[in-house]
């Protein structure tokens, strides 16, 4: 259940006993950390994780477990998944094509075959494109990359065979794993417990036959931004033609310089060491903390929106995304925005763009990302760290108005974070009537004032 309420309202006062207000709230912490891991704009996003046993061995079976990003706009990147689990009884992993476990463990009691893997709780992980063909299966070997499913289905499948020893050996007898856990590439990922489905159906080759799993059962992972980092990891800055009022990232929007347990250490760009601080931080180490430059915000990522141009029948938003992060470059990036006048939008100038539906036939959210082998890598902080497009929107005279913030997104996601919005009564307002002369000139200068301002603003 949430709470919402609608403004103005009538506050009223009343004798509430102590214990009732104990209860409201203990229930009302339940109901909000319960909703924590849902998302609005991607209700059923999910990873499933999907656990088909194929034949039985003399000690085990043999198994394929395959992993679905359902997730509309979340992708992994690298260094990739893992996924660990707890064995219900003594298993032990012989042999793992598609995927290999990060530690053996104790194997000691065997004195030849010696299996793959002796751990309670093994973790696996993706194997490196170009491995020998061999050693792999279909849909392994990405290096624990997959795209979201809105992007690119066919790279949002994982899979690796797994021999399972010390095991029962009938679909009656056998005892599904526990405890599952995804790391993708850091926390934020929860599952819930496996759960015994219907057999999976598999299509030969040829398509004339159909075989099926001796038994299945699925995992399902949900996403919770809240348990993924302490703090956000994007913000978003606002500009017009229309009025001289940029309004930057809030200040402290991903944490503040010098509280290193909330946002960590910054980096100075005129720094003279800043080049052996940022190689200490470079390719072999972990880039999942970031190294970001010293700003007001300290946000590792800023979005800015431009409202640029203003046409008889159409206007012209300018969306730039700024990497402020040393430690990282973003592969395969996306945005999400979230606008009343995305159902009529024209052109779109170097980003792709697919319409989230969410609710249906209402499209007010979109989904942008980078050309293939153009603009889909955002490099690490520098010169060459940001990406920028422009939209092109027809107007809808029954909706259409520059006026109390409408021309500006509702809600902003960088790589399916939130991204944290400046309060409504800042941004560039319509000037009166009277201004309209000003508002002309305002448009021929605000292209290299915005520029100044946003370099001011780091």
């Amino acid at each position: 259940m949430l709470f919402r309420f609608s403004f103005p309202f009538t506050i009223r006062f009343f004798f509430i006993p102590p214990p009732c207000i104990l209860l409201f709230v203990l229930f009302s912490f339940t109901c909000f950390n319960s909703t924590e891991a849902y998302d609005p704009l991607d209700p059923n996003g999910n990873i499933t994780i999907k656990w088909d046993i194929i034949s039985w061995t003399p000690d085990g079976y043999v198994a394929v477990v395959t992993m679905y990003n359902f997730q509309q706009y979340r992708h992994i990147s690298a260094p990739g998944w893992s996924l660990g689990w707890t064995w219900a009884k003594k298993e032990v992993i012989w042999s793992m094509m598609g995927g290999q476990t990060t530690e053996q463990g104790d194997c000691s009691k065997y004195k030849a075959n010696i299996p793959h893997c002796c751990k309670k709780n093994p973790i696996v992980v993706d194997l490196l494109p170009g491995t020998p063909y061999n050693q792999q299966i279909s849909n392994c070997c990405k290096g624990g990359v997959l795209s979201s499913w809105a992007q690119d289905q066919s790279k949002a499948v994982a899979a690796f065979q797994v021999s399972v020893g010390s095991a029962s050996t009938t679909n009656k007898t056998v005892k599904v794993p526990k405890d599952f856990t995804l790391k993708a590439p850091g926390p934020g990922y929860t599952c819930g417990p496996a759960t015994i489905v219907k057999p999976t159906q598999f299509l030969q080759p040829d398509k004339r036959r159909v075989t099926q799993a001796l038994m299945t059962w699925n995992v399902t992972c949900t996403y919770s931004q809240f348990l993924a980092q302490r703090t956000p990891s994007c913000c978003v800055s606002l500009s017009s033609f229309y009025n001289n009022t940029v309004v930057p990232c809030t200040t402290c929007a991903c944490g503040c310089q010098g509280n290193s347990s909330q946002s960590g250490e910054c980096v100075d760009p005129d720094s003279p060491h800043l080049q052996s601080v940022v190689s200490n931080a470079g390719p072999g180490k972990s880039s999942i903390t970031p190294l970001v430059r010293c700003t007001r915000h300290m946000c590792p990522i800023r979005v800015h929106w431009h409202v640029k141009l203003n046409y008889k029948e159409y206007w012209r938003v300018k969306v730039t995304v700024t990497n402020f992060n040393y430690g990282m470059n973003y592969s395969d990036w996306n945005l999400v925005v979230q606008h009343p006048n995305f159902d009529n939008l024209t052109q779109l100038f170097s980003f792709n763009y697919k319409a989230i539906t969410p609710y249906g036939s209402i499209n007010d959210t979109a989904m942008l990302w980078g050309l293939k082998f153009y603009n889909d890598f955002l490099m690490q902080a520098g010169p060459l760290g940001n990406v920028q497009s422009e939209l092109l929107f027809r107007k809808d005279k029954s909706t259409f108005t520059f006026d109390k913030g409408w021309a500006f997104p509702r809600r902003v996601y960088f790589n399916g974070d939130v991204c944290v919005m400046s309060p409504p009564d800042a941004y560039p307002w319509l000037p009166n009537a009277g201004s309209r002369q000003v508002v002309s000139l305002l448009a021929l200068v605000m292209s290299s004032l915005v520029a100044l301002v946003l370099y001011a603003d780091t």
